[in-house]
């Protein structure tokens, strides 16, 4: 005799869904794993220890620290990371300081052979991903690590640098911040010539953090696909560090890609208007907004209590890339989590082990397999190989630019020539 079944329920059957969508994911992220375009761990490593690996042994889980160790980026999927040799823009010596950062990136792939590899190229990229690696590229956060010399610019590449973001949150003498005042309207002379000597190099040339103005600049005069490294979209999340329309609109006749981040106040409208009314609470009890002493935290704390924080989630990161699909068309796109370089991360992204989350929301979402490798891999791939051939291109037209920003911009302060 037949027992009858019981019709399974809706919870059961959603559950079974999302299991099996995750599942389809993390096969995917087997053969095309995610090129994250921004982990801040170089920076955490100073800050907390600096630079002991020992007392920061990835190899092991760090899940009280950092977002990241190798463990969880082995569950999450990642085949290549670009590590972000960041420096603070307020610091007096910040070549020596990036030169430090690139030392301990440097350092983690001689202590890790077997889980990081080093690479230069997208052929590098390949290479590891043939091999179970992770490939290891660097990116410079900010104009500030050129110190305003074109040769500092082209010895970051030689030690291995692949990007650089144009700014970080402050202006640079040569080009505008999407966070700080307007000063020279985009780019000036010496800030073209700049991107003209990225791009002879080989160097993409990162837009996140820039003005729009500047954004706008930098497209006019680049010749090689531009990226940005971790941004998302101004219409979805009104911040001035997210993308506009019309910039995404020009990403398919430049070749670039954006690459979607996940700091909620960068992805989540209310975690931005939070975060407003939290600092200007911070300036009504006398404190810098970013003030981190004691007294200041037991405001900022007191606030959070009364005033809970807006949390992202998965869905409001996959709606970023769902628009910006639309602007930009998915041969653009990218993911840069900006992991340790975020003290706020969203529901289920909440580390490095977290991107099969975002994969298995999107294939719920009817993302095709062959579109999600181009979002998690093989976008990334063709953009570093197009800059390397420009550069080819180029070097074989000119040599090294020995321009310097009082030659193109004149001398800061002086007067006009009579």
């Amino acid at each position: 005799m037949n027992t009858p079944t019981s019709p399974a329920s809706p919870a059961s059957v959603a559950s079974s869904g999302a299991a099996d969508s995750l599942a389809q994911a993390r096969e995917l992220l087997r053969e095309f794993p995610v090129v994250d375009g921004h982990n801040d761990l170089p920076w955490a490593l100073r800050e907390q220890v600096r630079y002991d690996l020992d007392a920061r042994d990835i190899a092991g889980h760090q899940g009280a620290h950092l977002h990241t160790d190798i463990p969880r980026l082995r569950q999450g999927g990642v085949g290549a990371q670009y590590w972000s040799v960041y420096v603070r823009s307020d610091l007096p010596d910040a070549v020596p300081a990036t030169l430090e950062q690139i030392d301990c990136v440097r350092q983690l792939l001689a202590r890790y052979p077997g889980d990081l590899r080093a690479a230069l190229t997208a052929a590098d990229m390949e290479a590891a991903r043939a091999e179970g690696r992770i490939a290891s590229l660097m990116g410079a956060e900010g104009g500030h690590s050129i110190a305003n010399s074109l040769a500092t610019l082209r010895s970051l590449y030689a030690l291995g640098v692949r990007y650089m973001t144009l700014t970080h949150n402050d202006n640079v003498a040569w080009a505008d911040s999407a966070t700080d005042e307007p000063a020279v309207g985009g780019l000036t002379a010496f800030g073209r010539e700049v991107v003209r000597e990225m791009n002879r190099e080989g160097m993409l040339v990162d837009l996140s953090h820039v003005a729009a103005t500047t954004m706008r600049d930098a497209l006019d005069t680049t010749s090689a696909p531009v990226i940005f490294s971790h941004s998302s979209a101004l219409a979805l999340c009104d911040h001035p560090r997210n993308i506009p329309d019309d910039i995404l609109e020009r990403l398919p006749a430049n070749g670039g890609m954006a690459m979607v981040t996940f700091v909620p106040k960068f992805v989540l409208q209310a975690a931005v208007d939070w975060t407003a009314a939290a600092d200007e609470n911070m300036r009504a009890h006398g404190f810098f907004h970013l003030d981190t002493t004691p007294e200041a935290m037991r405001v900022h704390r007191a606030y959070e209590e009364s005033h809970p924080r807006p949390v992202a989630t998965v869905s409001t990161v996959a709606d970023h890339l769902d628009h910006m699909r639309e602007a930009a068309g998915i041969d653009h796109l990218g993911i840069g989590g900006d992991y340790d370089g975020t003290p706020f991360t969203p529901e289920g992204l909440d580390d490095v082990s977290g991107y099969p989350h975002l994969i298995a929301e999107l294939l719920d979402r009817g993302w095709s397999k062959a579109d999600l490798s181009k979002l998690t891999w093989r976008n990334a791939v063709r953009v570093l190989g197009a800059a390397e051939d420009v550069a080819r291109d180029l070097q074989a037209g000119r040599g090294p630019s020995n321009a310097t920003i009082e030659s193109l911009d004149g001398t800061p302060g002086a007067a006009p020539a009579a």
